[in-house]
């Protein structure tokens, strides 16, 4: 049985329909079973349990054989880095005498030591708690989401404009969820020894601008790109309902990868969608 932590996300989502297209039993943690009626009609079994309660998860990890692990993003109105430590330590504890085959956890691009790095800290903090357990585990370190993009579908249609905390030109990794669930599953299938950092990322590397091209051909009219300065960015981050420490926080992340601060490899693994793929689905599917 696989079990999945963050199924009702774009990478779980996309993990568990994977699996459950090959046949395999899957059990979906979520605290709201509501939003995971389309994963049982495809046969899931689903577990309401916030991860919070470890008493609870460990029973639910107990019944399983493979364990994918995403520690839930907190809400950006919070400390968020706080928060999410918070749910990292909940789940480190709930695995305690599970006797389980392999971990796969979601980790990113960046992820690095530090107290000054956001959610690239916790995520590396993640990967060394899992690492040093008696469990096998596997690091998936993710490239940006495309899906990031998606909040920008409306500025787009109704401004003609993507907003952008990175130049217009500046290329950046990204990926498909779709994509990262296809590799997850294979990691999930796959050989239980510890492996990774296995780096994901897409056909090739994207910027603002191709962002904005997508959306052009997508929606047939003219999106340009609006950049936002560095000295704004805190701001900018208040602005969309980001706490005082989460706006610190992402402003941390965008400028480590702004200034590349970080291991990018030299071969990394490929997803097969396209930025232009993604963008013109995306549209599609909020016409329909």
């Amino acid at each position: 049985m696989h079990i999945i932590l963050g199924a009702t996300g774009h990478v779980g989502a996309a993990l568990a329909q994977t699996l459950l297209a090959q046949n395999q039993p899957v059990t979906v943690v979520t605290r709201d079973a509501r939003k995971t009626q389309a994963l049982q009609n495809k046969g899931a079994r689903v577990a309401q349990v916030d991860v919070f309660d470890t008493l609870a998860l460990n029973r639910v990890i107990q019944g399983g054989t493979r364990l994918f692990v995403l520690n839930p993003p907190a809400a950006p109105s919070t400390d968020t880095v706080a928060e999410e430590r918070k749910s990292l330590r909940a789940i480190v504890a709930a695995l305690e005498g599970c006797a389980l085959e392999k971990i796969v956890g979601e980790s990113t691009y960046g992820a690095q030591p530090g107290s000054a790095v956001g959610d690239l800290g916790v995520l590396y903090e993640m990967e060394q708690a899992l690492g040093a357990g008696p469990v096998p585990f596997s690091a998936l370190r993710a490239a940006y989401y495309m899906s990031n993009w998606d909040t920008s579908l409306k500025t787009a249609r109704e401004e003609g404009k993507v907003y952008s905390m990175y130049p217009r030109d500046f290329k950046l990794p990204m990926v498909a969820p779709h994509d990262l669930g296809e590799f997850a599953a294979k990691l999930m299938l796959g050989s239980p020894a510890p492996s990774g950092p296995h780096y994901v990322e897409g056909p090739q590397r994207y910027s603002a601008a191709d962002v904005a091209a997508a959306f052009s051909a997508a929606l047939q009219r003219p999106v340009a790109v609006v950049e936002t300065p560095p000295a704004q960015w805190e701001q900018a981050f208040k602005s969309l309902g980001f706490s005082d420490a989460a706006a610190k926080s992402y402003v941390a992340m965008t400028r480590i990868t702004l200034e590349e601060k970080y291991e990018l490899p030299d071969k990394p693994e490929r997803g097969v969608i396209s930025l232009n793929e993604y963008i013109n689905a995306l549209v599609n599917k909020s016409s329909a």
